[in-house]
């Protein structure tokens, strides 16, 4: 399963959702008719049929068989939305879904392991990995001059980034 966003919060009073998509394209959760819900990571996933989609500015706002009020999309919040690997599209060699980041160990250009991706963030100029080292929680952004390269079979990814930017 790849997780391809998260319900952000409830939508008005008729039970819609607002979905943070984690896609390049805020749009592509609209693309599945079928998406998969979990309140967790490791909990078990729960297959849902799409019945509204409408893509707002960087949010897409949902309806689900269920969810029937806002006290029922309420109890969403926080959940996390999948769609199977096999449809999605192939990725090419430098793209990767921020799925495959989580849990990817950071290492500088001089060897020092930083930590291991927590989740990715999107700030509107660009995206920020947030890793969880032993010295504490450090932000660094998702941009050619700080990321050298991102070895996802080997779950690995180097950095430009000194251990003393953390402190």
């Amino acid at each position: 399963m790849v997780i391809m966003g998260r319900v952000a919060s409830a939508h008005g009073i008729k039970g819609w959702i607002k979905v943070q998509p984690f896609t390049e394209y805020h749009d592509s959760l609209a693309d599945f008719s079928t998406w998969w819900i979990t309140p967790a990571e490791g909990s078990p996933w729960q297959e849902v049929k799409v019945l509204q989609c409408e893509v707002h500015h960087k949010t897409v706002a949902v309806l689900l068989p269920n969810c029937p009020d806002r006290n029922a999309s309420e109890k969403l919040k926080g959940w996390l939305i999948g769609v199977p690997r096999n449809q999605l599209p192939e990725q090419a060699d430098d793209e990767y879904y921020w799925s495959d980041l989580i849990g990817v160990s950071v290492i500088n250009e001089a060897g020092e392991n930083l930590g291991l991706v927590e989740q990715l963030l999107e700030t509107g100029a660009n995206q920020v990995l947030m890793v969880q080292g032993a010295s504490g929680q450090i932000l660094i952004p998702f941009v050619a001059s700080a990321i050298k390269h991102v070895d996802i079979k080997n779950k690995t990814i180097k950095v430009d980034w000194a251990a003393d930017y953390l402190k």
